[in-house]
């Protein structure tokens, strides 16, 4: 892996629009960066029937979680889990999906409404910050095209091509000129935390924990750097859907697609799960600290009991896993399955989903 990669930025509704109001204000701004498979036992991952259908049974089983090897501190120290077996979507959740659950509760996304600071620590001075009546409407985060890296200004960073957009939610991905009439087989995004815990309840099912995501991910196999093995292309053939080209100018879609991919467009990993390096972002039920691996339990870890995340402390932040379509090896290179990100638990973004799994035989 390159280690003069673009450090990863979280990008959050609530940073953004702190840092817009920073900006406005002439305030110092702070900008954050980001900075094993197992032994399992053996079984068939058997498609699940019933309430289990869709997703893929992975056994039991114990893995080294991490990476000793990262350029990012908070894959460190690689440690030893043992988890309990547990049923996995073998997808992520759909627009299609998602859809009936809208239709069948009429739940409304914190995308369809106007944003508030509610991952906010009350300790957070950033509370005191006015949203800019520009953005104090519905909307989420976007990616605007650059023509250039000229295009980049040194004093925004990231912020330079991340975009608050007015509009933007699971239905209209880009904005409000956008639409998913055509793309019910893509994962759902622009899904905040909080929202897929409500999929979750109505679904019967739960987020996993991110020693799940992991041990999944990993597929069986021990101490590789994807799903598939160590080699990003074997045989010159693409195993997800990530950024190619100059980042973040120009994606070539050498893999097929730029932007989300339908679910299910490359070969699965050893347990069967499609999709689980790339395409979109996953919640992971865990608070996000960067030194939890020095104390993880080894048996079914749930995560630590509160958030700290030193770039932001005053934010709420939850585990992403997986990666996206924005991925790059000049970037956060998030498709590794050590890779770890963190979000603001009551937002998300163009390259943000969900998949779900039942804790139960």
């Amino acid at each position: 892996m390159k280690k003069n990669v673009l450090s990863a930025v979280t990008f959050l509704v609530a940073a953004f629009l702190l840092v817009m109001a920073a900006l406005r204000s002439g305030s110092e701004i702070t900008r954050p960066v980001d900075s094993a498979a197992g032994d399992s036992e053996s079984a068939a991952n058997s498609p699940g029937e019933g309430r289990f259908a869709g997703m893929v049974w992975i056994p039991a089983g114990s893995f080294l979680m991490g990476s000793e090897e990262s350029v990012f501190a908070d894959e460190m120290p690689a440690h030893r889990v043992r988890l309990d077996g547990f049923w996995m979507d073998r997808t992520e959740v759909t627009n299609g999906q998602f859809a009936e659950f809208v239709e069948a509760t009429g739940y409304v996304t914190l995308a369809e409404k106007p944003p508030e600071f509610r991952s906010l620590q009350s300790s957070s001075e950033a509370a005191a910050l006015p949203i800019l009546p520009e953005f104090d409407v519905p909307g989420s985060i976007c990616s605007l095209p650059l023509s250039s890296r000229e295009q980049i200004d040194p004093e925004q960073g990231a912020y330079s091509w991340w975009r608050y957009v007015p509009g933007a939610n699971w239905r209209h991905p880009e904005g409000p000129d956008s639409s998913i009439d055509d793309r019910m087989e893509h994962p759902v995004v622009h899904i905040s935390w909080l929202d897929a815990m409500e999929y979750c309840r109505w679904a019967g099912k739960e987020l996993p924990s991110e020693a799940q995501w992991e041990f999944a991910a990993r597929g069986g196999e021990s101490g590789k750097d994807y799903p598939w093995g160590n080699q990003l292309t074997p045989a010159g053939e693409w195993h997800g859907n990530i950024w190619q080209g100059e980042f973040p100018v120009r994606d070539t879609a050498a893999d097929g697609f730029a932007g989300t991919a339908p679910v299910g467009s490359f070969p699965g990993n050893g347990y069967g799960l499609l999709d689980i390096s790339g395409n979109v972002w996953e919640w992971c039920a865990d608070y996000y600290r960067p030194d939890y691996y020095s104390q993880s339990p080894v048996n079914n870890p749930a995560g630590p009991e509160s958030s700290y995340d030193p770039q932001e402390p005053g934010i709420v932040k939850r585990v992403q896993r997986g990666g996206s379509f924005m991925c790059s090896d000049q970037y956060c290179v998030g498709y590794r399955v050590a890779s770890r990100m963190k979000g603001e638990q009551d937002t998300g973004a163009f390259h943000t989903g969900f998949r779900c799994v039942i804790n139960e035989r």
